[in-house]
């Protein structure tokens, strides 16, 4: 234990030593490579040791998400053996189109957030509900999850989220100084082994659920074997599109073609070769004004691949980053080209005022103002989102909360609504995704607040979808929690095959004025009161129409009261296929007799005051399928002071006797700290199915396991 803590100690002295001379070195120069953009950061120290546990990867443990640090162990695949392996595969697809990127300039947005792998490490969340998130998703291409680490595995939370906008998600590949080197040397030094490193990559990408592989090769390269490295990055491109099809490999702006450490900031026939070779370059970001005209004419055909770079800190950007990014966005647009923007993660580590969600909202209008909105969704059906961000201060379930601990989970973030930022606070009412207020399911919403007098309405955008619609009725619901005073519809917009517009309000009451050139027909809701929400539904025919925009419409009924504050809280919109929707939950998801439930790696340990400890990994699988087919699962564990395994009625119990014990994107949960008093002779877990349109299983009918603790 004492050489333990020598070489832990250690450790984190050299990191502090490290991220000291680079916060210095940043100071006194102004142009240098990706590899140096560490974030200032009080904590960095601290991130970098919490990066690499000091535990025994192959031991049960709660799961984690790590770096590969060593040829070696990318050469063993021992990744593969780690007990973290199955936690951490993304099982979300990735949302519309794999085939490619599409034919536009495009938005790569590259996280390099305290040296990565703090809070978003732990695969089940943690309660740190200040984490780092990001949810303007439809303001991006494509995501880099970015660490100095030799092989940088993006944690599924991300690569989770960021599928389900359609945004395609890179790991990173770095080798830099004399250590890189020395990695490159030996990862070069025959054909034969830069191709099967290649493959290791390749294996990972597929195996995790990610789209491809960022390279940053920053070190010099002996030049007889750059031979190799071109082989090394054209056989990693060939079999990563085989083995993952649309998927993508980017080479960094950083080593030359005859092997120098020397940044072009521009296409150059000293990198041209090995953008030849792969799907686009990530140029250094000091170029100048004139270079993206230049990059274009050298790209010709391929500009749209040539990704200049941005340093949102600002640090030799063209613009100066920051709070004036979009000087950068606008000179690439013009020419045509696409951007890579490092380190957005700027706002929250640098801690912009007011706070992080206004901040955050504020800079990312700055992209949108000057690049557009490029994902459009949803466009198939069912649509369903909470406005789940990803963390929160509870959760809840159809209105009932399930537990008021703070959490963290990006992996839980339901489709963002695309809410403009509005920085003079104009509007009559303020919109914000809210995370403090009561909550249908999850723990977001979104909160209406101000002032509406008379006969005035306030309408604002909320999603841009493009879903093109049947003869088959589809089925509108969404929950609202306001007084009376307070109504809020939802506006859907239409365009007809003859490119014709249409509105359609849906809405519990009708509003005091209408305009009749914007709502050409109402339907009115058969609402559903649970618990203090209002679930509003009703169905709805349009037949070859388009489903372009959904927004939310807030007026006051008849006979208000003047003067009265307007308040209203959205809990969910859904949208299905009323065939679909049609069928009963329980036909839809699974019960319990198609299941196998499991439990491994049972410990029972002392805990305080008599009470014990109780671990476990829980596997779960249904017996005709071999891979999971739902997006999550809700877990509880219900203490029991007998053993009978007769099925109980988990949520008629005393709240001290259920709890929740959080949510699994797998089918396995490790459950790591329970604690189970003296007169408990058993716990039952009980796993719930949750559907991609928002339903979810009746808990009385999920899969059950009943442990029993004698003899643990």
């Amino acid at each position: 234990m004492r050489d333990l803590l020598r070489a832990y100690f250690s450790r984190r002295t050299l990191v502090y030593i490290y991220n000291l001379f680079f916060s210095i070195s940043r100071k006194l120069l102004t142009s240098f490579p990706l590899s140096l953009l560490m974030p200032e950061s009080n904590d960095g120290a601290d991130a970098e040791s919490e990066a690499v546990p000091l535990l025994d990867l192959s031991k049960p443990s709660l799961p984690i998400s790590f770096p590969i640090k060593s040829l070696q162990d990318l050469k063993s695949r021992s990744y593969f053996d780690s007990f973290h392996f199955q936690f951490n595969r993304s099982t979300v697809p990735l949302r519309g189109s794999s085939d490619g990127l599409p034919d536009r300039p495009r938005v790569l947005v590259c996280h390099d957030m305290k040296g990565g792998y703090v809070d978003d490490k732990w695969v089940q969340g943690c309660e740190n509900d200040a984490g780092f998130a990001i949810w303007h998703w439809y303001l991006m291409d494509v995501f880099v999850y970015f660490s100095h680490s030799l092989v940088t595995l993006p944690p599924p939370c991300w690569t989770n989220t960021a599928h389900r906008h359609g945004v395609k998600v890179l790991g990173t590949f770095i080798t830099e100084w004399d250590e890189g080197k020395a990695t490159c040397k030996e990862m070069l030094a025959t054909k034969e082994s830069a191709q099967m490193y290649a493959e290791r990559l390749a294996e990972l990408a597929a195996a995790l659920g990610f789209d491809g592989w960022l390279i940053n090769i920053e070190n010099e390269i002996d030049e007889e074997q750059i031979p190799n490295l071109k082989e090394f990055v054209s056989h990693l491109t060939k079999v990563l599109h085989i083995s993952t099809p649309g998927a993508l490999v980017i080479w960094y702006d950083s080593v030359t073609i005859r092997g120098n450490l020397q940044w072009q900031d521009q296409l150059t026939e000293l990198n041209k070769p090995f953008f030849d070779l792969c799907d686009g370059i990530f140029m250094n970001y000091t170029w100048k004004e004139n270079y993206p005209q230049l990059s274009a004419e050298v790209a010709g055909d391929r500009k749209f691949d040539v990704y200049m770079g941005i340093d949102v800190f600002g640090r030799g950007s063209f613009g100066g980053g920051q709070w004036t990014v979009n000087a950068a966005l606008d000179l690439l647009k013009r020419h045509s080209l696409s951007a890579a923007m490092f380190a957005p993660g700027w706002v929250y580590e640098t801690a912009q005022p007011p706070n992080f969600l206004t901040a955050q909202n504020k800079w990312w209008s700055l992209v949108e103002k000057s690049w557009g909105i490029v994902q459009t969704y949803p466009q198939v059906l069912p649509f369903y989102s909470d406005f789940n961000q990803g963390f929160g201060y509870h959760v809840s379930l159809e209105g009932r909360q399930l537990s008021d601990a703070p959490w963290y989970n990006i992996s839980c973030q339901s489709l963002q609504p695309l809410l403009e930022f509005n920085e003079d606070n104009k509007d009559i009412i303020q919109v914000t995704v809210d995370a403090r207020e009561a909550s249908f399911n999850g723990g977001g919403n979104i909160l209406f607040r101000g002032k509406l007098e008379g006969d005035t309405s306030f309408t604002t955008r909320l999603f841009k979808p493009h879903i093109q619609l049947s003869s088959s009725p589809i089925t509108i619901s969404f929950s609202v929690k306001s007084d009376e005073t307070s109504k809020i519809g939802i506006l859907l917009s239409f365009s007809s095959p003859s490119h014709e517009t249409k509105s359609i309000l849906v809405a519990p009451q009708e509003p005091i004025r209408r305009s009749d050139d914007l709502l050409l027909q109402r339907l009115t809701t058969s609402p559903q009161t649970v618990s203090e929400w209002t679930v509003h539904e009703t169905d709805l025919v349009m037949d070859g129409h388009t489903l372009t925009e959904i927004s939310a419409f807030c007026y006051r009924p008849e006979n208000s009261t003047k003067g009265a504050e307007y308040v209203a809280l959205l809990g969910h919109i859904s949208i299905k296929d009323h065939v679909q929707y049609q069928q009963k939950p329980e036909t839809l998801l699974p019960a319990s007799s198609p299941w196998v439930i499991e439990a491994h790696n049972i410990e029972l340990v002392p805990g305080n005051s008599g009470s014990k400890i109780l671990r476990s990994k829980l596997e779960w699988r249904q017996k005709d399928l071999e891979d999971s087919v739902f997006p999550r699962y809700n877990v509880y564990a219900e203490k029991t002071k007998s053993t009978d395994v007769r099925p109980r009625k988990v949520l008629e119990k005393p709240r001290s006797e259920t709890v929740f014990l959080g949510v699994a994107h797998v089918p396995a949960y490790y459950v790591a700290e329970l604690v189970v008093e003296s007169e408990v002779k058993g716990v039952r877990f009980v796993v719930q199915s949750c559907g991609k349109d928002g339903s979810w299983g009746k808990l009385d009918d999920s899969p059950t396991l009943l442990v029993i603790l004698e003899g643990l």
